[in-house]
């Protein structure tokens, strides 16, 4: 086989739709847009959401409650999970992003106390719960606050 004997597949190429070219064409005359109205005018793209000069939707409804633009996104990690990581390992944001533990570490990630830890860790991130720390350092590793 060659380049110029490729094809597309049957069904994948159609030949552009030519409105206004005459009656015999099937989309003459108004050219598929019907008669008159706001919607046959040049032009007469309407934004998302607009419903004919009738209040919106989006403007009919009460705004509730706030959203803080300061506010930080942090993970949420459990001791427990923390087996998965071999004895005397350094535990830091790369080494669970690599574990799959993480997807993606936003605005940091915090250590909370539910499970048992059987192994002995170096923990480095950015938060923990009080109880996750004693479990950390009950199992003979480290709790480091990066």
């Amino acid at each position: 086989m060659k380049l110029h004997d490729l094809t597309a597949a049957p069904g994948s190429v159609q030949d552009r739709k030519r409105i206004g070219r005459g009656q015999g064409s099937g989309q003459g005359k108004t050219a598929g847009k019907g008669h008159k109205g706001q919607k046959a005018r040049a032009g007469h793209g309407m934004r998302p959401g607009f419903e004919g000069g009738q209040m919106p939707l989006q403007r009919r409804l009460p705004k509730r409650g706030f959203n803080n633009i300061f506010a930080k996104t942090i993970v949420a990690v459990n001791v427990g999970t923390l087996n998965k990581f071999e004895d005397g390992a350094v535990v830091d944001t790369q080494a669970l992003i690599d574990a799959g533990i993480v997807k993606v570490c936003c605005d940091g990630v915090k250590i909370l106390a539910n499970g048992n830890l059987d192994k002995k860790l170096t923990v480095k991130v950015n938060a923990y719960s009080e109880a996750a720390k004693q479990k950390i350092e009950a199992a003979g590793g480290k709790a480091e606050v990066i």
